[in-house]
């Protein structure tokens, strides 16, 4: 299922390195349609983070040739998708973007938890659907994770939203 994901997400942004092609008026959407299937700037950090499932746990790593830890992890997908620098750990990611209600939660959202007895210790992504992508510690690989489980909804410390950049 998540590779299914993330092919159909990158087939979505492929359009986005295509050349334009002549306008053909038998085969263009209307305006209303070209809207409602472009992909979501939001989406963007979800696709690089998806793309790199399966990378190993490295501290202080930020790409997919050397690993990543939780906050390598943020700053790679980001700053791939936008162009964003992001600051590196979690104490100063917890205060980039607006706060967000659990309830509130949309895809491309920042989750973090207290998994070191730390307030805000660990960071993802949230994908929707109660999941989030992270890189979760030695030894482990960035995997999917499900955030109703008892482990991390205990854990939860909140929720950050980052606009995309408007061009």
């Amino acid at each position: 299922m998540r590779p299914a994901l993330a092919a159909c997400l990158l087939a979505l942004l492929a359009g986005c390195a295509s050349y334009p092609r002549a306008p053909d008026q038998k085969t263009q959407p209307a305006p209303e349609e070209r809207a409602q299937s472009a992909p979501d700037a939001r989406d963007l950090p979800l696709a690089h983070a998806l793309e790199v499932e399966g990378v190993k746990y490295r501290l202080g790593g930020r790409s997919p040739e050397t690993g990543f830890d939780c906050g390598g992890l943020v700053v790679y997908a980001f700053e791939r998708a936008w162009g964003v620098s992001l600051p590196m750990g979690t104490a100063e990611l917890r205060r980039v973007g607006q706060p967000v209600k659990a309830k509130q939660l949309q895809p491309g959202d920042l989750v973090f938890f207290n998994t070191q007895d730390r307030p805000y210790s660990h960071v993802g992504i949230y994908l929707g659907d109660r999941r989030f992508i992270h890189a979760p510690k030695p030894g482990e690989r960035v995997r999917v994770e499900n955030a109703a489980s008892a482990y991390w909804q205990a854990r939860f410390d909140g929720a950050r939203r980052i606009d995309p950049p408007t061009f």
